[in-house]
Parts: structure tokens; C-alpha cells; sequence
């Protein structure tokens, strides 16, 4: 049982427009980065290969290729560092973890589009 303080703060940090994600789909992440006293936005453009917890301290683990290189970051999805989350497209998968796209190369790593 959650107290209602705990309810409240959680509500409070909250993001209100966080689309429907699932494994498989093709986000663009906006995470927001400060360089001394600038700050701007990067896009990390990947497919999400797994989700943890539940609320406010739910994370997304999203996978791209950079140079050869498969590379994995882990998001906050109510964190004030993340931006923006943007749905580029949907893949069609029959698992909640993605973990075996990490032993396939190329072609292979490719995922089937969804029908809405």
C-alpha cells in the first residue's frame, strides 16, 4: 500500500506525455546536456530493448549501432534530464526483453514493422 505523501510526490514529477512505448519500437530520445553554463539537446535514436520498475522510477533501455558499435543506454523515463521522447516507428516482437539483439549483426538485428 502507498501512503498518500509518497502518492503525491510521485504524481508531482510525473511526465504527462510519455507515449505508449513498447519492446521493439524505434525511439528518438532528447536528453537535455549541459556543457559548462550552456546547455542543449542530443538525440539518441535507438530501439528499446527492455523496461524496469514501474511509475516514477520507470527506465527504458534503448540499443542503437554507432560505427560498428553496439551501444545501450538506460533512461529515466520521468527524469527532467530527458526532454522529449519521440515514437519513429513500431516493431512487431514476441518478447518483452530484447536481449538477443545483442548477439545479431546487421540484417539479422532488422525488426518487423507493426500493423496499428
Amino acid at each position: 500500500m502507498i501512503s498518500p505523501l509518497v502518492a503525491k510526490v510521485a504524481s508531482k514529477h510525473k511526465r504527462a506525455e510519455v507515449p505508449a512505448l513498447r519492446p521493439g519500437d524505434m525511439v528518438k530520445v532528447q536528453v537535455k546536456i549541459k556543457e559548462g553554463d550552456k546547455e542543449r539537446l542530443q538525440a539518441f535514436e535507438g530501439t528499446v530493448i527492455a523496461f524496469h520498475n514501474e511509475g516514477v522510477s520507470r527506465t527504458v533501455t534503448v540499443r542503437k549501432v554507432s560505427f560498428g558499435h553496439g551501444v545501450e543506454r538506460i533512461f529515466p523515463l520521468h527524469a527532467p534530464v530527458v526532454d522529449k521522447i519521440e515514437l519513429v516507428r513500431t516493431g512487431r516482437v514476441r518478447r518483452a526483453k530484447l536481449y538477443y539483439l545483442r548477439a545479431l549483426k546487421g540484417k539479422a538485428a532488422r525488426l518487423r514493422e507493426r500493423e496499428s
